[in-house]
């Protein structure tokens, strides 16, 4: 399954323990495809040399181009495609939904509001780590409750 994980909720995953952190161990183990683009990338790597990362980093003995380097090891990268402007509020933002639509797919994963009040757009739904993650175990225990019948 391809998904798109927002820069907000990777930085999460890989500076932090939680949800963001479980699914992108997820997609470590080849669980979901995570599907970047070249403007993402661009966006994640800017994001991960601020200042306010610094000591997070520090903490983890890692360097940014290490964690960039080891997204780039395990994302899929789709072209940047031009998309008319969707999120007005933040117009930025709109790369997320463009990597969803060249990718083709299915899920895009996100802390910003901005894009999580779309809560579907062109076919792709649209829901935070935790939400994500609690749908994936409902449909694993009715997959499992259906074998058992």
């Amino acid at each position: 399954m391809k998904i798109v994980i927002d820069t907000n909720a990777l930085i999460s995953a890989l500076l932090w323990q939680g949800p963001s952190h479980e699914l992108l161990m997820a997609v470590e183990k080849r669980l979901f495809t995570l599907c970047m683009t070249p403007a993402l990338l661009e966006e994640l790597k800017d994001v991960l040399k601020r200042p306010k990362f610094f000591s997070r980093l520090k903490k983890h003995n890692i360097s940014c181009e290490d964690l960039f380097s080891g997204i780039t090891d395990i994302a899929a990268l789709y072209p940047d495609i031009k998309i008319d402007s969707v999120v007005k509020d933040d117009p930025s933002d709109d790369k997320v939904l463009a990597c969803a639509l060249a990718s083709a797919a299915k899920y895009i994963i996100t802390g910003d509001p901005h894009i999580l009040q779309l809560k579907v757009w062109s076919g792709v739904s649209i829901l935070t780590p935790r939400q994500f993650l609690m749908l994936l175990s409902n449909r694993n225990r009715y997959q499992l409750r259906a074998k058992n019948s």
